[in-house]
């Protein structure tokens, strides 16, 4: 059999050159692979290192005192209801969840949101508050239970931000309210369950759209993507960057679950800016916009926020509320085409307002003054990354409703001395005080509310004027066997010559004297001759030393200026030694921390009550006296032309030389403020403390309606009968008797009948007059 060769022509083997193209590209092929395998481990350790690990710095949230309520509780129900307001409750005609309040007539029906406490979890509850007066008669649980005390949760007042200044509230799955989840996916990533980090349908979707509208109308970005772009990249416009951001989105959804994924997404999206600041994830949005939390959004609401997504800017609701409200009916419409919610609830929703409120509720610039204090205090026990890394959440005294009391008095002040010339380049501070327990409760830095700049009320040292005569008289009187409220001192001119020849020769404010007066009188009606004469007898030395027991640490030098006041102090520092005036003689550290806890709610640090005696109960008692004679008889006594004269007070007024300086420091039974007004620059005002400070202060008490003073009487203290002008013991019923208190021992000897004289107590006064004449 004969073979035939095929007709078929066999293939040239390649030839060389080709071959060595084909090899090159193999090789060049492989490297490339594992340069992206590379590539890929580098990006999945990244994705992993991150994600596992501390996704986000947290700012320190700083809390106000929660409000607590109980019977007899003195609280007017329009400050209950400011309260409300300011926490974002909602007024309804029914309550019917956290969050709701309504009000009929004199009673508030509520449900509180609930709280994570340093004690621990406080839950939600129904309450209801009767009010009678400015006093809590009724408080009631669910059901008509009784209960003894309700805490409502307290205000966030601000934070204490990373440089970045981002913010963040963070939220969890089982936090979200309806509607939210189930939005989110439909407007920006329907296929988000079924897809592996990127979806090729979307990508050809916006392929289609974009080229066959010739502009970049829609993007084909995941929900995974954003959070990837969000989270790791930034927003460079590139294909490389692209290619980046699909690559770790598919390592994202290898390593973590969709809900892992979801909630930090909910986390980490940017919903708008507050100034610097950037506001990061639904949470801090909801507060942000509506003032509440965002377990309490409705269906409304919600789509508001999420509509935002797609361009925080152009639908900020603030700004732009038309274009917000048309993008929010759309994701409405879009949810109900794609069954998400009811044609009945979507059209219900559509009616809604965007329900936003007028300025963001974060608050950070809100109390700058009391955030700074609350700042320097918590230097002393946490690093700066603690307190703008960590998520600290710290408690402290801060009660908004004395502190919007507080500026609203400088205000109102400002505004009525506002013909006086010279008052518009005045400024302002103010330290509201619990006397007892030394807690800040109130700080106002600037005569402008909310300002940011120089905290006068912690760093303006300013030469403190007749403030400084308590000091001066409580020296005195710790020393029974010598002085008395009704001692006489001599109110006459004198000079004294100091160790570098210099000549002091202080003089009172009117430029008269006023002779012979008692002790009380002196302080009463704030003489500056008989104050620095009496202080030159105890020494200067004394006296300072006296300031110190009071709480203010300084390093004066032992002038005799020093006992009217030359040396500075902050008001701070000013209600340090005041309060311990106010409080028995017993000194506590101004404090406006209470507690912090970590993030997860564990508790860290307590800043305890803390508390020492430093005068006799006695001495002060017999202080408090005389500088209730102030408001009564002396410097002080305009405060009764507004306040009732049932309202005991104790106070001083301080003015310093030319008026440089108008100070008042005074306080009731649970109320203690100072007050001080000058020029930044150190120039004259037309006020003094009298007709400035004290203006402010009694504005403040009115809107505060403090309670009266009332300091027991201590066991070493008697009231004696005495001549109101001798100063002699003398029986009640005589015409110019009067009772003054004294220390056990030093009372005078009981007067014999109405008009006779007591010649031992009569010569012995005349010899101490003549002693001091002479």
């Amino acid at each position: 059999m004969t073979r035939t060769r095929s007709s078929r022509t066999p293939k040239k083997p390649p030839s060389g050159g080709l071959r060595t193209w084909l090899g090159w590209g193999l090789k060049l092929g492989l490297v490339g692979l594992v340069i992206l395998a590379g590539f890929a481990v580098y990006l999945d350790a990244v994705v992993q290192e991150k994600f596992s690990g501390k996704r986000w710095t947290i700012p320190a949230k700083v809390y106000a005192r929660p409000l607590e309520l109980f019977v007899g509780q003195k609280l007017a129900k329009n400050d209950f209801l400011t309260e409300l307001d300011a926490l974002g409750y909602r007024r309804q005609t029914t309550v019917d969840g956290p969050g709701t309040a309504s009000v009929s007539g004199n009673t508030v029906d509520l449900n509180t949101r609930g709280f994570q406490f340093y004690e621990g979890l406080e839950q939600p509850q129904a309450v209801r508050v009767k009010f009678s007066g400015d006093y809590v008669s009724e408080l009631g649980g669910g059901a008509g239970k009784k209960v003894a005390v309700v805490r409502l949760e307290p205000l966030l007042i601000g934070g204490l931000y990373p440089k970045n200044l981002e913010d963040r509230i963070l939220i969890k799955l089982d936090q979200v309210p309806p509607y939210l989840l189930d939005t989110l996916v439909t407007v920006e990533d329907r296929d988000f369950y079924h897809h592996f980090g990127v979806s090729p349908k979307s990508i050809a979707r916006a392929i289609w759209v974009n080229t066959s509208s010739g502009a970049m109308r829609q993007g084909g970005s995941t929900l995974t993507q954003q959070l990837v772009k969000n989270f790791y990249l930034t927003n460079e416009r590139s294909l490389t960057r692209k290619l980046t951001e699909a690559m770790m989105a598919v390592l994202l959804e290898l390593h973590y679950d969709k809900g892992e994924i979801l909630e930090a997404y909910l986390n980490e999206v940017f919903v708008g800016q507050d100034g610097q600041r950037a506001v990061h994830g639904f949470g801090l949005a909801s507060q942000f916009f509506f003032s509440q939390p965002l377990s309490e959004l409705k269906l409304h609401q919600v789509a508001l926020l999420v509509g935002m997504v797609k361009g925080p800017s152009s639908y900020n609701p603030r700004r732009n509320p038309e274009r917000a409200m048309e993008r929010r009916n759309l994701v409405l419409d879009l949810l109900a085409q794609q069954g998400v919610a009811t044609q009945e609830a979507v059209d219900a929703a559509k009616k809604m307002p965007l329900g936003v409120t007028k300025r963001g509720s974060l608050a950070d610039s809100s109390f700058p003054g009391f955030l700074d204090l609350v700042k320097r205090q918590l230097r002393d026990d946490y690093r700066d990354e603690d307190l703008t890394e960590e998520g600290l959440r710290i408690f402290t005294s801060f009660d908004p409703i004395l502190q919007t009391k507080a500026e609203s008095s400088v205000t109102d002040t400002f505004k009525r001395l506002a013909g006086r010339k010279g008052s518009d380049e005045v400024e302002a501070a103010m330290v509201v005080t619990n006397p007892e327990s030394g807690e800040v409760q109130a700080l106002v830095g600037s005569r402008v509310p909310g300002f940011a700049g120089f905290n006068r009320a912690l760093d303006a040292v300013r030469p403190i004027g007749s403030l400084i005569k308590p000091a001066v008289y409580l020296t005195a009187l710790e020393q029974p066997s010598k002085y008395t409220l009704t001692s006489w001192v001599q109110d006459v001119p004198f000079s004294v010559k100091g160790a570098d020849g210099q000549i002091w020769k202080p003089q009172n404010y009117e430029r008269t004297s006023n002779g012979t007066v008692f002790l009380y009188q002196g302080l009463a009606h704030s003489y500056n001759l008989s104050t620095a004469r009496l202080g030159l007898e105890l020494g200067v030395p004394n006296v300072l030393k006296t300031l110190g027991e009071l709480g203010v640490q300084v390093d004066w030098p032992a002038y005799p200026s020093m006992l009217l006041g030359a040396g500075g102090l902050s008001p701070m520092q000013v209600a340090t030694m005041y309060q311990t005036l106010a409080n028995g003689g017993f000194n506590t550290p101004m404090r406006g921390i209470r507690s912090v806890l970590t993030a997860e709610g564990e508790p860290l640090k307590r800043y305890p009550f803390q508390i020492q005696q430093r005068f006799d109960p006695a001495s002060i008692y017999l202080i408090q006296n005389a500088m209730q004679r102030v408001m009564r008889e002396g410097t002080g006594r305009s405060v009764y032309n507004v306040l009732p004269s049932s309202l005991n007070l104790a106070g001083k007024t301080g003015t310093s030389n030319d008026s440089r300086d108008s100070w008042f420091a005074g306080f009731s039974q649970d109320v203690l403020a100072v007050v001080w007004l000058g020029r930044d620059d150190n120039g004259k005002t037309p006020f003094t403390g009298a007709t400035g400070a004290l203006q402010v202060w009694t504005s403040f008490m009115k809107k505060a309606d403090p309670l009266p003073l009332d300091t027991p009487v201590p066991e070493n203290v008697v009231q004696a009968w005495i001549d109101a002008k001798t100063g002699q013991g003398s029986d009640a019923s005589c015409p110019n008797a009067v009772q003054m208190p004294y220390i056990r021992g030093s009372e005078p000897t009981p007067g014999t009948a109405c008009g006779g004289a007591n010649p031992a107590a009569d010569d012995s006064v005349m010899d101490w007059v003549k002693g001091w004449l002479n």
